[in-house]
């Protein structure tokens, strides 16, 4: 019986593989590439565009790194407490960096010579593969009544930092000795975090009830009507992009980082719908809604991201932008928020935070009837972190109901 061949994508994938661990990515052509896979280089292109494409295709689709993050977290999840999930964890993702040392230090190393855009790549794929281990993390957490003033996102985050560094370190240079074996590495990194980062509730019977509720995953902070509805008025007054800003925010329930990396190529408008296409962590497509909490704010021809981009003169691809027509950095947009919602405060008498837009709008399109699988592909939030914006979104309905009952009375 014969062996199927390799598909052509497969083939380029494992011969760029290949010459990116041997020469780096620099140094590695798209001739060289497509020699080895035995093909015109016209396919290399035809399927991946550019080298920095089929870097990436290779960092997710090759033997060494395909499902890696899944297979970790499988095994790491099999054990019974937060300790043995990082030490497994740790243990496996060191091996597997192990597999092509000579990859992963030429991706780390020349990562300063690629374009923003391979970049931007890179920083979305460690971040989505950060968020899958977050979750599994955050069950492990929950399991053990344990609290963290981090988020499961923060602290695995920290630990693979510490983990790469560790193996860049350690496969770079020769009679590094401050850990004799791995092993007591891992178990030095595992004892930071455990004892820097949890606190058992019950072994700490004094942390305050305060504490306690911040960090319930059944709260969400969405943001009332009247107060997203002064944001939208004030940002209006203050210019245009601020209000193109806001819209985005709320209408499409885009998270901070996915808004900088928004491009005029995403802003997609078809007859009947205005598209975000999202390229940064979660690849998706999001409709910019023209209601938003009882108001209308434009139409498909015509609303403020339209208005915003028809008003450049630039040429910058970046939706948002500076005074100097750069892309906005996560400091600037910061500041921009900070400045719109200076004099407004939450009904717990907080500031507004940028990221409960996000969730304002996941309980709005709860609340108009959106099915939870169908949000999540809309958001790229898993089903089970939707079921807490589903509860907030029963209760603001319950409290409608009331209402209206009043009224009939």
């Amino acid at each position: 019986m014969s062996i199927p061949r390799k598909s052509t994508k497969a083939r380029l994938i494992e011969a760029a593989l290949d010459l990116f661990a041997e020469r780096g990515v620099t140094e590695t052509t798209t001739k060289a590439v497509a020699e080895r896979a035995q093909v015109n280089e016209v396919t290399l292109f035809r399927n991946f565009g550019n080298k920095y494409r089929l870097l990436l295709a290779v960092i997710q689709d090759s033997a060494v790194f395909a499902k890696l993050v899944h297979a970790l977290v499988e095994q790491a999840n099999a054990k019974d407490n937060v300790a043995d999930f990082l030490r497994e964890y740790a243990r496996e993702s060191l091996r597997t960096l192990n597999k092509a040392p000579d990859l992963v230090r030429s991706i780390v190393g020349e990562a300063g010579n690629y374009p923003r855009e391979n970049r931007m790549a890179l920083g979305k794929g460690l971040s989505e593969a950060n968020r899958y281990v977050a979750e599994y993390l955050e069950q492990a957490i929950a399991a053990e009544n344990l609290e963290s003033d981090l988020s499961p996102e923060q602290i695995v985050n920290l630990f693979n930092f510490l983990l790469i560094g560790y193996f860049v370190v350690e496969s770079s240079t020769e009679d590094y000795t401050y850990w004799s074996e791995q092993d007591d590495l891992l178990e030095s990194i595992v004892t930071l975090f455990l004892q820097g980062s949890f606190t058992s509730l019950n072994r700490q019977p004094e942390v305050s009830q305060t504490s306690i509720i911040k960090h319930q995953p059944e709260e969400v902070a969405d943001l009332p009507a009247s107060l997203v509805r002064s944001l939208f008025r004030k940002a209006k007054r203050t210019g245009k992009q601020e209000y193109a800003l806001i819209y985005v925010l709320f209408g499409a329930g885009l998270s901070p980082a996915e808004v900088l990396h928004l491009e005029r190529s995403h802003s997609v408008v078809e007859p009947q719908q205005h598209i975000l296409q999202i390229n940064y962590g979660a690849e998706r497509q999001v409709p910019l809604n023209h209601w938003v909490m009882g108001f209308r704010y434009g139409s498909t021809s015509t609303n403020p991201l339209i208005q915003w981009l028809k008003s450049r003169k630039d040429e910058q691809p970046a939706i948002f932008i500076n005074q100097v027509n750069n892309a906005l950095t996560a400091a600037e947009l910061e500041a921009i928020w900070q400045n719109l919602t200076v004099d407004l405060l939450t009904p717990q008498g907080e500031t507004p935070v940028m990221e409960q837009a996000r969730k304002t709008w996941c309980v709005e399109m709860l609340m108009r009837g959106i099915e939870l699988e169908d949000l999540s592909i809309l958001s790229g939030i898993d089903v089970r972190h939707l079921e807490q914006y589903a509860q907030r979104a029963r209760n603001k309905a319950a409290l409608e109901s009331a209402a209206r009952l009043d009224k009939k009375a």
